[in-house]
């Protein structure tokens, strides 16, 4: 009787052992195409998210109020390559300020506010120079 008993046993056992074997098939069918499918949507979650968290920064940002900044900067003039002169105003004062890698001196603070012109239009005779250079150019080039 014990032997008919293993003899039952071992045919149960490889049915019970095949449908394993099924389950673990498909997972070892996807290789290296499945990997690189669920590699490409990670990288695409990723960059959309670093994206989204972007605007949303941009957005926060621009929450500010608008119109009640108390510092401006006015103008910026290049010394060198890494020195700088920035006018701001802070409030109704203006301050001139000399920037260098790791230092920010107020070089001075102006009596009177000092007037930016709006951007003046190029004189006549420069324009007049430079359309001449540009057809020149375009002869040379015929």
């Amino acid at each position: 009787m014990k032997r008919l008993g293993v003899l039952l046993a071992g045919p149960a056992m490889a049915l019970a052992a095949e449908p394993q074997a099924q389950a673990v098939a498909p997972m070892a069918g996807g290789g290296i195409g499945g990997q690189l499918v669920q590699l490409l949507l990670g990288l695409l979650l990723v960059i959309g998210l670093i994206f989204l968290l972007a605007w949303v920064m941009r957005r926060v940002q621009q929450i500010s109020p608008r119109g009640g900044q108390v510092i401006k900067v006015l103008a910026s003039q290049a010394l060198g390559p890494r020195d700088r002169l920035v006018l701001v105003q802070v409030g109704g004062e203006q301050i001139l300020l000399g920037l260098s890698p790791g230092r920010i001196t107020a070089l001075h603070v102006m009596n009177e506010p000092v007037h930016l012109p709006d951007g003046e239009p190029a004189s006549a005779e420069f324009a007049q120079r430079l359309m001449e250079l540009l057809g020149k150019d375009q002869k040379d080039k015929s």
